[in-house]
């Protein structure tokens, strides 16, 4: 199995406090260049999960290689032309790296979907989880599927985990601006829900819903019909941490300022303090949503 990996000379640490970790669905790296970088400057994350960049590795170190190393970050990439794409940045270390899930099915060849390694002592993975498109569909067959050899690959592995990306799948009916307005659709159905749980039951926590049991958390919302600023989302963009892990968390949140302005991708990303918050414990999502309507179709049902 190849891998990718750009490394600068004496970073690589283990077991480090105060670790900011984050994911983002940027849904075309290329196309978000111009907000990543002012993005990593602003916030400082520490580890970054990133998917959909739809660039192949070599494309993807001819444009970002120089401006990451600039900031400290070892990556570690699966990519491919076009399509899908994952990765992780980190300036606390990057060793042990595995692209794709081993054993993982393919649709019908095996997508770059999935990328992990050990940062800062911790086993962390960025995972694009495959759409399913329709309830019942052969790609919805596949993702179950992928979601069950990605939880046979976290139990393999260490207590100190955290599974970080899109997993295409609103936890609950509270994770879906109208539960309604769903039926039919994917990543909803209970079959998707059942494999999230086993995930979550192989000792993972859904660490920003743990920390806020009752607040309204999105991290994405559909281009069309203005769904964003009635804030009518999902949340299906997760960090799911080992007990160990869990315990560490000093603040979860969206950073929905990365969703507004100009040229945004679709999702918000997710950012978690570990042992220490810098910004402090600042609340669910920031700034907070305005208010929004109760109920509306989706986009794709009008």
């Amino acid at each position: 199995m190849r891998l990718n990996v750009l490394a600068r000379g004496g970073l690589a640490r283990a077991n480090v406090g105060r670790v900011r970790v984050a994911t983002w669905n940027v849904n075309s790296v290329k196309q978000r260049l111009p907000r990543l970088l002012p993005w990593l400057d602003q916030r400082a994350p520490d580890v970054v999960c990133l998917q959909e960049t739809k660039l192949a590795d070599e494309a993807f170190t001819a444009l970002l290689g120089g401006p990451l190393a600039e900031r400290g970050y070892e990556v570690a990439l699966n990519g491919e032309v076009q399509w899908n794409g994952v990765a992780i940045l980190s300036r606390v270390g990057l060793t042990d790296v595995v692209r794709g899930i081993p054993d993982g099915p393919g649709f019908p060849d095996p997508e770059a979907r999935a990328v992990s390694a050990t940062c800062g002592g911790v086993r962390v993975h960025s995972v694009y989880v495959p759409n399913g498109r329709e309830p019942d569909s052969d790609h919805y067959q596949y993702k179950l599927a992928w979601l069950a050899a990605l939880r046979d690959n976290v139990v393999a592995g260490p207590d100190d985990v955290m599974v970080c990306g899109d997993i295409n799948i609103a936890p609950t009916d509270a994770d879906v601006f109208d539960p309604a307005a769903y039926v039919g659709h994917t990543h909803v159905t209970e079959p998707e829900r059942a494999a999230l749980t086993e995930l979550l039951n192989a000792g993972l926590h859904d660490v920003v819903r743990d920390r806020w049991p009752d607040q309204r958390v999105y991290t994405y919302w559909d281009y069309r019909a203005g769904m964003f600023h009635r804030d009518l989302g999902m949340r299906i963009d997760l960090v799911l941490a080992g007990s160990p892990v869990a315990d560490r968390v000093a603040a979860a949140w969206v950073d929905r300022h990365a969703r507004k302005g100009s040229g945004p991708s679709d999702h918000a990303p997710v950012i978690v303090d570990l042992d220490e918050a810098p910004d402090g414990d600042i609340g669910p999502v920031v700034p907070p949503p305005s208010a929004r309507g109760t109920t509306a179709k989706l986009p794709q049902s009008q």
